[in-house]
């Protein structure tokens, strides 16, 4: 398989990894509390619908910001697992797990920092219910580049060094 093939495919694995887990997030608090109410496709995005009528501004806040909150989990194992992703013989399952991790890490920073200025508010709009919405854009630029240290300095090497023993081989 090309390296072009494995890159398209590990972005559309980035993406639908993502939204499983961000908006599975969303899903499970949604549940939990007794307030979903329907799963809206739009597009290429997915955002699950809640009756926020029932909820407080609490919950609203952490509704919103669950799906940060998961996408950095899911970074921090992934970022701890890359030695043994690393030593998988597949290279399509490396390309995947690696675009997996960064988006994980860079996305949701990215977005509630810089272009959710941008785009509509989205789930600021909730975290901006739980602390002001410039102390939260400014924890998640910290966080942005606590995490693009940590993919540069961390992820990348790994996997340069694993794809670099692919082609030796």
């Amino acid at each position: 398989m090309s390296k072009q093939i494995r890159q398209y495919l590990g972005l559309l694995s980035a993406v639908l990894a993502y939204y499983l887990v961000h908006e599975g997030a969303h899903l499970v608090y949604a549940l939990s509390i007794g307030v979903f109410r329907q799963i809206n496709f739009m597009g290429v995005g997915v955002q699950v619908d809640v009756y926020a009528g029932q909820m407080s501004n609490l919950q609203m806040g952490i509704f919103c910001l669950a799906g940060a909150v998961a996408t950095a989990i899911a970074a921090y194992v992934l970022t701890l697992a890359a030695p043994k992703i690393c030593k998988s013989p597949s290279k399509v399952f490396k390309a995947c797990m690696y675009y997996i991790t960064l988006i994980m890490l860079l996305l949701d920073p990215l977005y509630l920092s810089v272009l959710c200025g941008f785009f509509g508010g989205g789930d600021m709009n909730g975290i901006a219910l739980l602390l002001p919405e410039v102390a939260a854009r400014i924890l998640f630029g910290v966080l942005l580049v606590f995490h693009g240290l940590l993919f540069w300095k961390v992820v990348l090497p790994k996997y340069k060094m694993a794809f670099s023993e692919d082609t030796v081989q």
